[in-house]
């Protein structure tokens, strides 16, 4: 399930993302999605390429990821995300619901560590201040 009210758009500098094309109320469930689930091997093998960037680390002792089907995938990241993400680990599936108002327009963003809360940087932000320091 994937509400027709939201919109996939490019965004420079950032690849893809998904905004809203309505306003869409705090709590919202926008998006439930089956995944895909892979194995701590496979886990290991698609961590070296490109799909890392969109793979979500899965299970209680998050040993697995998955690749997360419909939109899940394209959402952007921010430390102060509109949207949060859960997971049901025996239905394998991934949801994404709105934590405030989101107006029309407007990028729907999770945080990537799972914790909307979790402030430290992600790896992608890893590598950009490893970079600098280096300069």
């Amino acid at each position: 399930m994937i509400k027709p009210y939201l919109q996939i758009k490019k965004i420079k500098g950032k690849g893809r993302g998904v905004f809203a094309t309505e306003i869409i109320p705090s709590g919202t469930r926008i998006e439930t999605s089956p995944v895909l689930v892979l194995s701590k091997k496979d886990t290991d093998k698609v961590d070296k390429t490109f799909l890392h960037n969109y793979i979500f680390l899965w299970g209680e002792k998050e040993t697995r990821s998955c690749i997360a089907l419909g939109y899940c995938s394209v959402y952007n990241h921010d430390y102060n995300p509109n949207c949060e993400y859960e997971m049901d680990f025996e239905k394998e599936t991934m949801s994404i619901i709105t934590r405030r108002e989101v107006k029309k327009g407007e990028e729907l963003c999770i945080n990537y560590h799972g914790d909307v809360e979790d402030q430290s940087p992600v790896w992608f932000d890893v590598k950009k201040s490893k970079t600098k320091a280096k300069k």
